[in-house]
């Protein structure tokens, strides 16, 4: 974006060299071996040893495998995320915004990265790909914005009177995203929560 802004070009000089590492990629070039399942900072395997094969779509190979969680490890991610938004929730809305701008600036400092990875794993044209990581990247910085400016509201009453309103986090909350835009639909649900604790 601040490229763009400065007037460079939006593309970057290394394009064709991209181009020619994203039909690579979804080629069959891709093995994922990590985990897929990810809170409180790791990585982690799932206890049921159910597992799910993941396709790429444009070769019909199997990518990875998903690790299908249980009733355990779904408690230890709620709980993982119930100690996070203590600290997160008493932060100021200045501070929650600082890092959510950070964040946004790794998701633009990697985007070729996460737009390949969307190819690869969702069949989308490149094109398309990078737009989904920009929208993601964009509802980062509008919700940070956001975050700055959450206050309540001052009501004068009868009387000389007033009340006024305080905005509190409800808690942990869970999003749920569809197939088609992963990376995005990420985004759009973290990014209110994140601003809102």
């Amino acid at each position: 974006m601040l490229r763009r802004l400065l007037g460079f070009p939006w593309r970057p000089a290394t394009a064709p060299a991209l181009s020619a590492a994203v039909r690579c990629l979804s080629s069959g070039a891709v093995n994922i071996t990590l985990p897929l399942n990810f809170w409180a900072g790791q990585r982690r395997i799932s206890q049921e040893n159910r597992k799910e094969n993941v396709y790429e779509p444009a070769t019909g190979r199997v990518l990875c495998h998903l690790e299908q969680c249980g009733e355990e490890e779904v408690g230890q991610a709620v709980m993982a995320a119930k100690s996070a938004f203590g600290p997160w929730s008493k932060m100021s809305g200045m501070e929650r915004a600082r890092i959510m701008i950070e964040a946004a600036h790794l998701i633009e400092n990697r985007r070729e990265e996460i737009a390949e990875m969307e190819v690869v794993n969702n069949g989308k044209s490149i094109t398309e790909a990078r737009l989904d990581v920009d929208s993601a990247r964009l509802c980062i910085e509008y919700y940070a914005g956001l975050a700055r400016t959450l206050a309540g509201q001052h009501v004068q009453l009868p009387g000389g009177s007033f009340a006024y309103t305080r905005r509190e986090p409800l808690g942990v909350c869970v999003g749920i995203g569809a197939w088609n835009y992963p990376f995005q639909i990420a985004a759009w649900k973290s990014a209110p929560a994140l601003a809102c604790a």
